[in-house]
């Protein structure tokens, strides 16, 4: 009972109460958000980082949603959720594939050993490196 009771509260956060309730108020058709932050990097030592994302209110309710390619931020892919009422994905494919002819930012992946960070803004404080990677070059075994 107590999950049917959250999904219910969730569902309806996402839906109704929320993509439902922002279109209406502000006359839209559709949400427009990044995916998430950029592609987690994985370390080999602690694990491949959790990212934060946009697209969870509309899976919860249902709804449609579609993610394209937005660019690179440091050399790691961050991508562009469209999102729309029921029944709202033919208008939200013509959104998507309207952003990706404009932008090009479609790219084939690359598999690099490391990120090209700044020197000390790394997201793990190492300067360019991931202590994972430090720490396997470190270990010759």
């Amino acid at each position: 009972p107590a999950y049917r009771v959250a999904r219910r509260g969730s569902r309806g956060l996402g839906g109704r109460d929320g993509i439902d309730a922002a279109l209406a108020a502000h006359g839209l058709d559709a949400l427009v958000a990044p995916s998430s932050g950029p592609a987690a990097v994985h370390d080999i030592v602690n694990g491949t980082r959790g990212v934060w994302g946009s697209t969870s209110p509309a899976a919860r309710a249902g709804y449609p949603l579609v993610t394209v390619p937005a660019g690179f931020v440091s050399g790691l892919p961050v991508g562009l959720t469209f999102m729309g009422p029921r029944g709202s994905e033919p208008q939200l494919v013509r959104f998507a594939y309207a952003f990706e002819a404009f932008t090009r930012a479609r790219r084939p992946p690359r598999f690099l050993p490391t990120i090209p960070w700044p020197p000390g803004s790394s997201p793990d404080g190492v300067g360019g490196r991931l202590a994972g990677a430090e720490a396997k070059e470190a270990d010759p075994s």
